[in-house]
């Protein structure tokens, strides 16, 4: 129950203080660059070498890419049946695809299956959400929003250059292994910020509003994510006979609110700023309520 008082107060905070006026406009920005720089990477180290090598590894990422891939497909094909705009569409191809597995499934995960089930939250995040932030999400953004070609070469510098991936990279070669208490205590104080910073800068940047005009893309968007998302994993998992903790973690996964930066990158896209706003404000609110029955259905 902590946890969840935890995160609703930290939420709460960042929404207030972002009311008040009391921190800078680039607040969201300097706590998201910490988190990404430092809070990440020593979760990334602390978490993934205490996994396993085995094929339970494998599950979190081939997962999130079936998961995104269907999401992505039916966002695709319902835009065309109920005929939104071209802005309306790359705004949900972003945030209906891209779940917010870090900032709010750390937290979440955490509260549901303890620090233990963390590592496999990093793979889905890192091997999924984040590669296909970086790779599909840029190409969605470009594409709907003008005629540039894509930089394949300066995409891929991005991805292996971004502090988390390099940090699972060199995890995955520790995967089995044990660091020095002293190693594992400076990790775990660095890991610790995670949670409060990454939900203060989700409370920081919550937004709410929704004319009536975007109700019906808003709706598409947040049935595909908090609904048909979980779903898809579910089935994925019943269909290879999948019950351990990798693939339950990994339908908590799926079921995760709209990604915050997928929004962000809407925005600076010009596809629908505000409907992309409201989708990730609302989104949020309601998946502590739709994860809360996804899993107890899976347990």
């Amino acid at each position: 129950m902590e946890n969840f008082a935890l995160i609703f107060v930290a939420i709460f905070i960042g929404y207030i203080i972002n009311k008040m006026n009391v921190f800078p406009k680039d607040t969201p920005l300097i706590l998201n660059q910490f988190i990404l720089y430092i809070s990440a990477p020593a979760m990334v180290l602390l978490k993934v070498p205490k996994l396993s090598l085995s094929y339970d590894v494998i599950i979190p990422a081939f997962i999130a890419w079936v998961v995104m891939s269907i999401s992505a497909l039916a966002i695709f094909y319902l835009s065309k049946l109920l005929t939104f705009s071209r802005e309306v569409t790359g705004s949900l191809m972003l945030v209906a695809v891209l779940g917010n597995t870090s900032y709010l499934g750390i937290p979440i995960i955490q509260a549901y299956f303890g620090e233990e089930a963390l590592g496999y939250v990093m793979i889905y995040d890192q091997l999924g959400s984040f590669i296909a932030l970086s790779t599909y999400g840029t190409f969605i953004s470009v594409y709907y929003s003008s005629s540039q070609k894509i930089n394949i070469k300066a995409l891929s510098i991005k991805i292996a250059t971004f502090p988390p991936f390099l940090a699972l990279l060199v995890a995955l070669f520790f995967i089995g292994t044990s660091f020095h208490p002293i190693v594992e205590s400076v990790l775990a104080s660095l890991a610790g910020t995670i949670i409060p910073l990454a939900l203060v800068a989700v409370g920081l940047q919550l937004k709410f509003r929704l004319p009536s005009e975007d109700l019906k893309p808003f709706g598409v968007a947040l049935g595909i994510k908090l609904i048909l998302a979980p779903i898809i994993a579910i089935s994925i998992c019943y269909l290879f006979s999948w019950n351990s903790k990798a693939a339950l973690i990994s339908i908590m996964e799926a079921a995760m609110a709209p990604m915050i930066t997928a929004a962000a990158v809407a925005s600076m896209a010009g596809l629908a700023p505000r409907l992309s706003s409201a989708i990730v404000g609302y989104g949020i609110i309601l998946s502590f309520l739709t994860t809360w029955i996804v899993y107890n259905f899976i347990n």
